[in-house]
């Protein structure tokens, strides 16, 4: 097999030979528990008629070989194009069954138009701001209500947002999970006027987590959510040079997420005077901060650093 002949193959064949567990349908589209790590929430998208992925965790996607690519680096091994090449001649073979055989034209993606944004009031977003152990006085404080309508459906889909550095916008309610474009990394400076720390989470929820155990009020070190760990490197021209001299660092507690505190781990020890706490051991045996803070805010104390 060459790389031109495995570009055709069904990119649900060669998931099937990863062992990811197949989620919901909708139309075209397919999600799937991601093969790179362990999850709840299926978030790897294949589109079928393109045969391309895009996984939302990551951030990333592409076709078989970037696929495989990026399995073989979730499993610790080499993971070059050419050695996906050769996972893909030992795992897959060419019947007619595992081809792709490309539909004639494309379906037109999803129109999508900001429709408003304004304060927190839907009853549905109130409620799942609870569910999620985070307080409406607090929330007030970093969310808006955002509305964006699917010009195709006239669908219109009403969801807390998370402003980011360029003005988009990252959206979240019980039952969806985007974004509206562009997307990058948010900034939340700190009460004290150059702070000595800066934090670093993966996700929105779990810097609110955070803040909230914070007796619900601002931290004191500035702090940066990535909003997906693709936004790690957008992140490190924020810290260095800076002159922080303390790095909390939030991560989720699996592969990925340890994965990106080795790489802050290591940035701190090219800059002068910045330490690195990583701070998982607080919520080991769960899967993130918002997770842990769900699970023990009724009998929370306060665990944020003294330097924060």
């Amino acid at each position: 097999m060459n790389f031109d002949e495995a570009k055709q193959l069904l990119l649900e064949a060669v998931l099937q030979q990863m062992q990811a567990k197949r989620g919901k349908q909708k139309n075209r589209e397919v999600f799937y528990f991601s093969p790179f790590r362990e999850e709840k929430t299926p978030s790897l998208q294949v589109n079928l008629d393109k045969n391309i992925w895009h996984d939302f965790g990551l951030g990333r996607g592409g076709g078989v070989i970037e696929l495989v690519c990026e399995y073989l680096a979730s499993q610790g091994t080499d993971n070059t194009r050419p050695d996906a090449l050769r996972w893909l001649n030992n795992m897959m073979a060419l019947p007619q069954q595992v081809k792709f055989k490309p539909v004639k034209p494309e379906p037109k993606l999803p129109s999508i138009k900001l429709q408003s944004i304004g304060t927190l009031k839907h009853r549905a977003l109130l409620n799942y701001l609870d569910s999620r152990g985070i307080s409406l006085g607090l929330a007030n404080l970093y969310l808006k209500q955002v509305s964006i309508k699917n010009l195709e459906t006239n669908r219109i889909i009403r969801a807390l947002g998370f402003i980011n550095e360029d003005e988009g916008y990252e959206l979240r309610n019980p039952s969806y999970k985007g974004c509206f474009a562009p997307k990058t990394i948010s900034f939340i400076r700190g009460t004290v006027p150059k702070p000595q720390s800066v934090h670093i989470f993966e996700g929105f929820m779990d810097f609110l987590s955070v803040a909230e155990r914070n007796k619900k009020e601002r931290l004191k070190g500035d702090c940066i959510v990535l909003n997906s760990l693709s936004n790690l490197p957008k992140a490190l021209p924020y810290i260095k040079g800076y002159g922080y001299q303390k790095l909390f660092t939030w991560m989720d507690n699996d592969k990925a997420g340890l994965k990106a505190t080795q790489t802050f781990a290591e940035f701190a020890q090219t800059e002068e005077g910045l330490s690195h706490r990583p701070m998982n051991k607080a919520y080991q045996s769960h899967k993130d901060v918002n997770e842990w803070h769900v699970a023990t805010r009724k009998t929370a104390l306060t665990i944020t650093p003294q330097s924060n």
